[in-house]
């Protein structure tokens, strides 16, 4: 492996053209600009503390195969940039500058990008709106069926269906057609 290696002009428009699956002239480099995107928020998501640098080091390796080989078959590109994202995602873990991240918030919610907190919000805010708009016996239902842990969900639920006096499957169905009506409701709220 070259470790001094970075690519010129041409290897950039070989990516790109693969990228893209056109060898042409017309090839706009959208596809390039997705995927780089797509690679960086894959790295947000796992707590990376430079998304964009490793994104960039992914596109560069799968750039200089291109140039070693002339063409990466029997994997679509995108496949093949996040097999190639998760050797670089990897090799980050066990580099000597990695510290994980501080436990600053709960270790199992999301990463999410700068700007993502008000639209999480704003669709929270919603949510809040539409459930009140549901009945009590409805709103009960749903805020139950997905309280706790999801490993507590189980026993919660079989106690919730014996309450109501009804099978785990009629439950299910219920929160169900409960959970895509308020999605409904949310996305309306949204909307206006």
């Amino acid at each position: 492996m070259k470790k001094d290696w970075a690519p010129d002009s041409r290897a950039l428009k070989s990516l790109v053209e693969w990228l893209d699956g056109r060898a042409d002239a017309g090839s706009d480099g959208e596809a390039y600009v997705a995927m780089h995107g797509r690679l960086a928020a894959y790295f947000a998501r796992k707590g990376c503390r430079a998304p964009e640098e490793l994104a960039d080091e992914t596109l560069s390796r799968v750039a200089r195969r291109l140039e070693e080989e002339g063409t990466i078959a029997g994997m679509v590109p995108a496949q093949y940039c996040y097999v190639t994202a998760r050797f670089v995602w990897l090799e980050h873990l066990r580099s000597p500058d990695y510290a994980p991240p501080a436990l600053t918030r709960d270790p199992a919610a999301p990463v999410r990008p700068q700007g993502e907190d008000e639209e999480r919000e704003r669709w929270l805010a919603c949510l809040d709106r539409c459930l009140e708009q549901l009945e009590g016996s409805d709103r009960t239902i749903i805020l139950e069926y997905y309280a706790g842990a999801a490993p507590d969900r189980i026993g919660q639920r079989r106690q919730l269906a014996e309450r109501l006096g009804v099978t785990a499957n009629a439950l299910a169905i219920r929160a169900s057609r409960l959970r895509e009506r308020l999605r409904t409701a949310v996305r309306q709220c949204i909307g206006a």
